[in-house]
């Protein structure tokens, strides 16, 4: 009985103190949630204001008149359209800043002494940020504690070296896995330098000052393969001898397509790291302070005086691509018997390589290298390549050469050979070449000079920063040089410690044959045969040559220079300074300025000789294998060849019974001509064999099958709109030189199309852009603002791929009224891997994209508003021809490409049993007819050719 009030007094004073214990704990609970609301409310207050000050940021970007360029959008924001009040307006819900520009603010121009300079405001670039840029962000390792940092880098590191070589190694877009963190790493070079990408640091959109303007859309592309979290297998031969730190090395290292690559960057890193690789101190020989100033005048008249020992010239021609005919125009230009010629070939370019070959049988002073590099721009491989052909100069005895002249295929003389050899015969102890001309450290810092590059796997990998050796004057510019026997002998020849240790650190530069020879020769007992001019003018357009260029092959940003055009043909007759060459010429952009120059130096051809207006460009050639070629073309180009043979079964009227003109085709294309008549563009030239029914022989023909037009205006134009000039849709945009690259816009469904406009001068303008699919689907709409002084606007819509074949069309609103509407065609694929598509393929590929859907947002309430209706008959069709294969699908093809191409004429390249068919070598339009400025001949009296 007593315990029974103790037991209950103990169990009332134990919940009383449970209940106490809980109370505590949930206004602990409390208090520490409601500091995480309100930390967050406050982050998100943060980021609201951020995206706030961003967007307004952009909204005063939009309103500005004064956009710099006029390559891409003059304006900071493009907006998802509305329909016009009254028209439709419930129908069509306002997206928020559906699309807006990323263009940086243009940049005062470069110096232009400098071939292949950076731009100007590279120093503040990010240069080894490479995450992809339409991957959303990922946490940054940046905003981490460095002790986190610090561990993450190691995990990544005993991650990235884990010996893996049994199992399958995986492609370089992967991520790698960091605890709950991940390191993102890509293949993507477009950033390659700045904030290191440990910790999975993803670029969103991300745009440096010096990229191509090129405006972009927010929504990351659907179609484009996104980095998933995995683990990164980096695979050796033999395990790295030091322990991977660096940022830019990790980077290369998770981008590295090969095996043998990857263990070449870790080498070359360890043994950079180990003070083994870069010379610390160089021996500079020069005599004179600073560097040499010799003042070489230009004198018109002496120029043209005989010496009595006149130089010899060993011109290095590297050469690259397939424009054979401007190559061998160029050769014609500059042959002379006294003179020697060496061709470097790079190893991508067979079909160069074999014309070239056929060109040196014929001559006995000219030679093809017995080896081949493929020399990417800025690699490392392109002053081997020098360094190799120069040694192999000097080794051939029976050619007594005194000067080395290097020329590409897009150089072309502007003085004759007898000028040329009379000036160098009066400075033959000088070496022309051309210097930056301003600060050494500031141009070391934009070369990235202080820094580590390694080429392999046909890039140059950036792996770190590194010193300048001590004692000697860095120096560069052009990679355009006329150098004396006397100089390249020492540079080969030498084990002194100069050229001994500037050939080690030159191996490891970006852009090495830019400084290289320069800083030998400003450091070399030479030092006072230096000429500051190369003897070259160069056309340089720093607003369009300089947009972060070739960023998929090196980690870096690059410059190219323009090609010549009519009007610059005054800069060629200047005597200001001795110049003997210029750069760039380009005869599938502008043919007529080298007519000009041809008959400037050497006269006119004849009247009437036939083919002078004309170029041809081949792109396909038989011993190059159809797998050098895309499906994409390989469809298109057999379809032209049934075109053709269409065209010559029509050409016989009469008797039904006749087959003497009706052909089977027979295999694929022989080759392929791009047809050129007065810098137009005619269309495609295409050989191939066929079987004549009447005959059942096998015959060689040549189809031309040329565009049709397909832009046009509103008739009669608009009398409060008239800027436009033309608009086109292709791929490969070059902002350079404002051209599609795939000429002729042959596009297949896996194609991501731009659309171009050009724009006359006038007052600023907003225009609505439509896209709309074969059955009309309105896949992309979206509004530019054309400043007064815009020439071209260009823009890839990110449409859902794959794009559903039939023949698009993009109309050209102004005030919703319409101005302009272009055609193209997305062809379906007759061929998947090179092989007759299976219909299992024809149905991914040719079905459209998933729902049909474009984009994230439909624009299905714009279709009355722009009068496109809206037909299921369209969609059935569009399902059917989808699942076609085999001659079906060949006869599909076939009238696509007929709506918007034609066969213009055949011709037979052998003996043929058409009655009608014309000989090629007789068909002014043909490849196989004459075509005097680049057909070669036996030397002349003079020794000359042209």
């Amino acid at each position: 009985m007593v315990g029974g009030p103790c037991a209950r007094r103990l169990a009332r004073r134990s919940r009383s103190a449970l209940i106490a214990a809980l109370t505590v704990l949930l206004v602990q609970t409390l208090i520490v949630w409601n500091f995480s609301t309100l930390d967050s409310a406050e982050e998100r207050e943060k980021a609201g204001s951020s995206s706030s000050s961003v967007r307004e940021k952009r909204d005063r970007v939009a309103g500005n008149n004064k956009a710099a360029g006029s390559d891409s959008f003059q304006r900071g924001v493009q907006r998802q359209h509305l329909p016009p009040p009254g028209r439709g307006a419930s129908r069509h819900i306002q997206q928020p800043d559906g699309y807006y520009s990323h263009r940086p603010k243009e940049k005062s121009k470069v110096d232009s002494n400098i071939e292949n300079s950076v731009p100007k405001d590279f120093e503040n670039i990010d240069n080894s940020n490479f995450g992809a840029r339409s991957q959303p962000h990922r946490q940054s390792i940046g905003a981490t504690s460095n002790k986190q940092r610090e561990r993450l880098q190691a995990h990544a590191q005993q991650q990235a070296w884990h010996d893996n070589s049994h199992r399958p190694g995986r492609s370089s877009n992967e991520v790698l896995s960091v605890g709950h963190q991940s390191l993102a790493v890509s293949n993507n070079t477009s950033y390659p330098g700045g904030q290191g990408i440990l910790g999975g640091q993803q670029q969103h959109h991300r745009t440096s000052q010096a990229q191509p303007a090129q405006p972009q859309h927010r929504h990351q592309h659907p179609h484009r393969k996104q980095a998933t979290p995995a683990t990164l297998e980096v695979t050796y031969d033999e395990p790295p001898k030091c322990e991977i730190s660096g940022k830019e090395a990790i980077s290369a290292l998770s981008r590295a397509k090969s095996k043998e690559c990857r263990q070449q960057i870790a080498e070359v890193y360890c043994r950079h790291k180990e003070g083994q690789l870069m010379p610390d101190a160089v021996t500079r020989y020069c005599p004179i302070e600073g560097k040499a100033n010799v003042n070489i005048q230009w004198d018109e008249d002496s120029a043209e005086s005989v010496s009595s020992k006149p130089v010899r010239i060993a011109f290095v021609l590297v050469i690259h691509g397939r424009a054979s005919r401007q190559f061998q125009r160029l050769f014609k230009a500059i042959y002379h018997i006294s003179h020697y010629y060496y061709i470097h070939v790079d190893q991508r370019s067979n079909y160069l390589h074999r014309q070239a070959q056929v060109l040196a049988s014929h001559y006995p002073n000219v030679r093809v290298t017995p080896w081949r590099m493929a020399t990417i721009w800025g690699g490392a491989s392109l002053l081997t390549m020098y360094l190799r052909s120069m040694a192999d100069l000097l080794a051939m005895r029976d050619w007594n050469w005194d000067f080395f002249i290097n020329l590409s295929a897009a150089d072309y003389p502007i003085r004759t050979n007898n000028q040329l050899v009379a000036f160098l015969s009066k400075y033959r102890d000088m070496n022309f070449i051309k210097s930056h001309g301003r600060d050494n450290a500031r141009f070391i810092r934009k070369q990235g000079l202080d820094r580590l590059f390694y080429e392999c796997d046909t890039h140059m990998w950036r792996l770190g920063d590194r010193r300048i050796p001590e004692g000697v004057s860095v120096d560069g510019g052009s990679d355009w040089f006329l150098l004396n026997r006397m100089f390249v002998e020492y540079v080969i020849n030498s084990k002194d410690d100069l050229v001994t240790n500037m050939k080690q650190f030159y191996a490891y530069t970006l852009l090495p044959a830019e400084s290289f020879f320069h800083t030998v020769l400003e450091n070399s007992a030479h030092c006072e045969s230096m000429v500051d001019n190369n003897l070259r003018i160069t056309n340089w357009n720093r607003k369009l040559g300089c947009k972060c260029q070739y960023k998929h092959i090196v980690d870096w940003c690059g410059c190219s220079p323009n090609d010549f055009k009519p009007a610059d043909f005054h800069r060629f007759q200047q005597t200001v300074r001795p110049t003997f060459f210029a750069r760039k010429f380009e005869a599938s952009v502008n043919q007529e300025i080298v007519n000009q120059l041809d008959a400037y130096l050497f006269g006119p051809f004849p009247q009437g000789a036939p083919g002078l207006n004309s170029y041809w460009e081949n792109v396909y050639d038989e011993p190059d294998g159809v797998a050098s070629l895309s499906d994409t073309q390989l469809t298109f180009y057999h379809s032209f060849s049934r075109l053709g043979l269409g065209r010559a079964a029509a050409s016989l009227q009469g008797n039904p019974n006749d087959h003497s003109c009706r052909y089977f085709p027979m295999g694929h294309p022989v080759s392929v001509h791009l047809y050129f008549h007065f810098d137009q563009f005619q269309g495609y030239l295409v050989q191939h064999h066929a079987t004549n029914l009447a005959t059942s022989k096998l015959e060689l023909m040549e189809t031309w099958v040329a565009p049709k037009k397909n832009f046009r205006l509103t008739t009669p134009p608009s009398s409060t709109f008239s800027r436009l000039q033309f608009a086109e849709i292709g791929t490969e945009w070059d902002a350079k030189e404002r051209m599609f690259r795939n000429i002729g816009g042959l596009m297949g469904p896996m194609d991501e199309a731009v659309g171009m406009q050009k724009w006359n001068k006038g007052p600023n303008v907003t225009v609505t852009i439509v896209w709309i699919d074969p059955t009309n689907v309105i896949a992309a709409t979206y509004d530019i603002l054309i400043d007064a002084s815009a020439e071209f606007t260009h823009y890839r819509p990110p449409l859902n791929q794959p794009l559903r074949p039939g023949v698009w069309s993009v109309r050209i609103l102004h005030n919703w009224s319409p101005v302009a509407e272009i055609r193209f065609l997305i062809t379906p694929l007759a061929y998947n891997k090179h092989q007759p598509i299976r219909q299992k393929d024809t149905l991914k590929l040719h079905n459209g994209p998933l729902k049909n859907s474009y984009m994230e947002q439909s624009f299905h309430g714009l279709n009355p508003v722009l009068n496109i209706p809206v037909s299921l008959a369209y969609v059935e069709q569009a399902k059917r021809n989808a699942a076609l294969s085999g001659p079906e699908l060949e006869r599909w093809v076939d009238g696509l490409v007929g709506e918007l191409w034609e066969a213009a004429d055949v011709c037979a390249v052998g003996p043929t049993a058409c009655p009608v068919m014309q000989a090629c070598t007789k068909s002014p339009w043909s490849s196989m007819s004459p075509d005097p400025k680049s057909q070669l001949g036996a030397p002349r009296a003079d020794g000359r050719i042209r």
